[in-house]
């Protein structure tokens, strides 16, 4: 039970950074392109593949730790984190043909789903 409050915490924590950071962004960028989505993806997978790097073959983290910061707070800040890393994990491993399938049916399944979902909306 403990590890599910670690990773609620830090959920907290990361989708609270993750609006704050968009905020900014709009206010500086103006909204005619979602620079604070494309910004908080790119950060956070940046950020999952430091923290994973370090966390794998630099140091060992406490795994209630690891949950709070991977899980939580990058999870909060952005989903699309876990999704380049596991992607990445898969080329890393020699599996190029199921890399390009996650990321290709990631993709078009996502932006499918969300017209879909767009469409199913407006039946009610």
């Amino acid at each position: 039970m403990i590890k599910y409050l670690y990773i609620g915490l830090g959920g907290g924590v990361g989708s609270m950074c993750r609006y704050g950071f968009s905020r900014l962004l709009y206010r500086i960028l103006g909204d005619a392109f979602p620079y604070g989505t494309l910004a908080v993806n790119v950060l956070g997978c940046f950020i999952i593949g430091f923290a994973m790097t370090v966390f794998e073959e630099r140091f060992l983290v406490q795994p209630n730790m690891r949950l709070f910061i991977t899980i939580g707070i990058l999870g909060g800040f952005t989903t699309f984190s876990t999704f380049s890393f596991e992607t990445v994990a898969l080329l890393r491993s020699g599996d190029a043909t199921m890399a390009a399938a996650n990321a290709l049916l990631s993709l078009f399944g996502c932006l499918a789903a969300t017209w879909g979902g767009m469409i199913v909306a407006k039946l009610f």
